[in-house]
């Protein structure tokens, strides 16, 4: 795999925000080759995911890594006069395909989002269309639900994640103490939603667990071993809401390694691999 990939930095403008983009080089001798668009997890800017983009492009995939709003190189920074959350999120990823269309139109084309940046992809399928994706890739996404955490942690999971929207609330944004990084309340209040109901939130009177229903994009949905934030029965509870779409359930280890949520990222070269066999095999849009 390569060890470094340099990337391209530019930017997209949309509703007063700037969201930062990451285009890595096409791989050589592909210039038709699929194209993936990953949306990271709270609070990881796009630059982590460095690793990962070099394994994808080494497996034939024309790459690019948006920074979630507020996170990164995108603005604007959390504070107490934002009010997104995930309508926000899952339009913006439509602002960045709109970008790119230009560049990459014709190609197959996979969403892939890992943790918040998951529900972001499945959000913006479900809300805005899917005529111009071809598949949906999950790794280390799922629903928090406090439930289906295993043991004592899931009695842990409610007050924790509901102190956190508290605090949100309380100060106006999420100072980010140990967890998700400075986050407008919002995301915080949404994600918190999740985590209390097992349910995505309803944004303008949208029924959005229906419209997530209706999703008939092809999906490659994976969680890591070891993961302590979205475990193997979030990603399953997720995966029951996509009752249209055909979906290839699986779960990833690397063998002497101990993978987490965030790690698996820097030990993906199999992973990258699956993603590709699975992209190449989509059916026609």
């Amino acid at each position: 795999m390569s060890a470094t990939v340099e990337y391209v930095q530019e930017f997209v403008q949309v509703d007063g925000a700037r969201l930062g983009l990451q285009v890595y080089p096409e791989p050589p001798g592909r210039p038709d080759a699929p194209v993936v668009l990953i949306a990271p997890a709270m609070g990881v800017r796009a630059r982590y995911y460095r690793p990962f983009a070099a394994a994808l492009r080494d497996a034939g995939l024309a790459v690019a890594v948006a920074d979630l709003r507020g996170t990164g190189e995108s603005t604007p920074r959390p504070s107490r006069a934002c009010r997104y959350g995930y309508a926000e999120l899952a339009a913006d990823i439509g602002a960045v395909r709109a970008a790119l269309k230009d560049r990459w139109d014709g190609r197959r084309t996979l969403l892939l989002g890992h943790s918040l940046g998951g529900q972001a992809a499945v959000l913006h399928l479900a809300l805005h269309g899917e005529q111009e994706v071809d598949g949906l890739a999950l790794v280390a996404v799922g629903i928090p639900y406090w439930r289906d955490f295993a043991g004592l942690r899931r009695y842990g999971v409610l007050p924790y994640t509901q102190g956190i929207a508290a605090t949100a609330r309380l100060l106006g944004v999420w100072p980010g103490w140990g967890f998700g990084g400075r986050q407008v309340r919002g995301v915080i209040r949404d994600w918190a939603h999740t985590a209390r109901t097992g349910r995505f939130p309803e944004f303008d009177g949208v029924d959005t667990e229906a419209a997530v229903g209706r999703i008939r994009t092809p999906v490659l949905a994976i969680s890591v071993e070891g993961d302590q934030y979205t475990p193997h029965p979030t990603l399953d509870r997720l995966c029951a809401k996509l009752t249209a779409a055909d979906v290839a359930r699986e779960r990833y280890h690397a063998p002497g390694t101990t993978l987490d949520h965030f790690t698996w990222v820097r030990a993906a070269a199999p992973l990258a691999a699956r993603i590709a066999d699975f992209t190449a095999g989509l059916p026609p849009r």
